[in-house]
């Protein structure tokens, strides 16, 4: 497959996240690159996406791996979402998104989660900087914190592999450095739902991310639920943040409650209201945050370099450039074959 490489509009820890289009076409997606020998993590996304095929989930085009400056690099090739992601749309609607929007991209989540789940894997990392968007809705990206687990129980398979996720969205029994499995998604979800309904974090009066894991873990605490929403939409986030995994709602039975069941037909021009653009959105600014976390987080006794990690992406973090248009600044990139 030859095609040619845009500007860069992302980083992460491992990775590199830029625009690419097809010679051969007008065809324009997202590639994520690391130089081979760094790649694992890259072929475990690559591995798990190749399996899927939904329309809530980012789409995989392919891989391939490429000479570029002297380097040799693997190549993850995806779907490119134009329309940013929920914290970018949550940001451009003044902090917080109205309920019925809430419902139609949750509704749009379980049916990724229903899926993936099917299939035995669990996401691990789902929060809204994990969920693109497009003209139609929502889709679940970003698959470098996935664990393959028992379809039937839900558990991870080997409790051996390192444990990985976003504090903010971490689940208690993760937090112990227990199971993590299917019902991590389905907590996940539940705060990205409240992400949603109040432009803030899942969890108050946070200091540092030591003292949240342990709060997390041990306090016996859930997230607060917002008083504002309607009685359904509470009831539906109380199924989603019960503290034992055996008691929480799958995606099967969350996609049945009554609270979602307006949401089939909302039409799209309703979802193509929210003011998202591509031009103003930092939309892979974290694509790459779970291979970090995943990194980092590996059990609690290791909380300090959690505190540290975290820091240095603070550090890292800046603004991307957007303006990978101009027909001089993409550059081709040789088939693998070659």
């Amino acid at each position: 497959m030859d095609w040619t490489r845009g500007n860069t509009i992302g980083h992460g820890s491992f990775a590199t996240v830029s625009v690419a289009k097809s010679r051969f076409s007008d065809d324009v997606f997202a590639v994520k690159s690391v130089e081979l020998s760094k790649s694992q993590f890259l072929h475990k996304e690559q591995k798990i996406l190749s399996k899927f095929s939904s329309p809530y989930i980012v789409s995989y085009k392919g891989y391939d791996v490429t000479k570029d400056s002297d380097k040799l690099m693997f190549n993850l090739m995806m779907e490119y979402m134009s329309d940013g992601t929920l914290t970018d749309a949550i940001q451009k609607q003044g902090g917080r998104i109205n309920e019925q929007l809430i419902g139609y991209y949750t509704k749009q989540i379980l049916q990724g989660l229903e899926y993936i789940h099917s299939k035995g894997i669990a996401h691990c990392d789902i929060k809204g900087q994990n969920i693109l968007l497009v003209k139609t809705g929502a889709k679940i990206a970003d698959f470098g914190c996935a664990k393959c687990v028992d379809p039937i129980g839900g558990a991870v398979a080997s409790p051996s592999k390192p444990i990985g996720a976003t504090p903010m969205y971490m689940v208690p029994e993760v937090a112990r450095g227990e199971e993590q499995g299917c019902p991590c998604d389905i907590w996940a979800l539940g705060c990205t739902i409240i992400e949603m309904a109040t432009g803030g974090s899942p969890w108050t009066n946070v200091t540092n991310p030591v003292s949240l894991l342990y709060r997390i873990a041990f306090s016996g605490e859930s997230p607060e639920i917002p008083k504002f929403l309607s009685l359904q939409a509470r009831d539906f986030l109380s199924k989603c943040l019960r503290r034992d995994a055996k008691e929480r709602w799958t995606a099967k039975e969350l996609l049945k409650h009554p609270s979602l069941e307006e949401y089939y037909n909302l039409n799209q021009d309703f979802v193509t209201s929210s003011p998202t653009s591509i031009l103003d959105q930092d939309i892979w600014n974290s694509v790459e945050e779970s291979e970090t976390i995943d990194n980092s987080i590996q059990t609690i006794s290791s909380m300090n370099s959690h505190l540290q990690r975290v820091r240095e992406l603070n550090l890292n973090s800046g603004e991307l450039n957007w303006r990978w248009n101009d027909d001089d600044r993409w550059i081709t990139v040789r088939r693998s074959s070659e």
